[in-house]
């Protein structure tokens, strides 16, 4: 088989184009949550805690430099925490999230096992061939 006719044997499973569905989504899902913790989430929590914006929290290990020795502008060097604080509380609320849904599949999955099955048509007549040898042999 060519590399082509694999490739496209490849792509054409059902699970690559889920794959790939669920990355974008979790994409568009990881925007959404990044922006409910930094523009709803943090501000309210900085504002408790004394007006702190977690953006602006940061440690400078050292000051940006223009034209140092060499000639080149040299950017400051820093620790910034905040954002690393807001990072936490991205995962926590999409891992929370991944953790809710989930459970909601599984539980949907649960009911659809738990379902009675329907006899199928050689059981059904089994059991009426039973309920008639119990009538004639009492």
């Amino acid at each position: 088989m060519g590399f082509i006719q694999e490739f496209k044997a490849f792509v054409q499973r059902g699970n690559v184009i889920d794959l790939a569905v669920g990355i974008i989504m979790g994409a568009a899902f990881g925007k959404i949550v990044a922006s409910l913790v930094g523009d709803v989430i943090l501000p309210p929590i900085g504002y408790l805690i004394g007006g702190v914006n977690f953006n602006d929290l940061q440690i400078v290990l050292s000051e940006a430099k223009t034209k140092a020795v060499d000639g080149y502008d040299k950017p400051a060097a820093v620790l910034k925490y905040g954002a690393f604080i807001q990072a936490i509380f991205d995962f926590l609320i999409i891992s929370f999230c991944v953790f809710v849904l989930v459970k909601g599949v599984n539980r949907l999955q649960k009911a659809k096992e738990e379902k009675p099955k329907e006899p199928s048509n050689e059981e059904k007549l089994l059991m009426e061939i039973r309920d008639l040898l119990k009538q004639r042999n009492p």
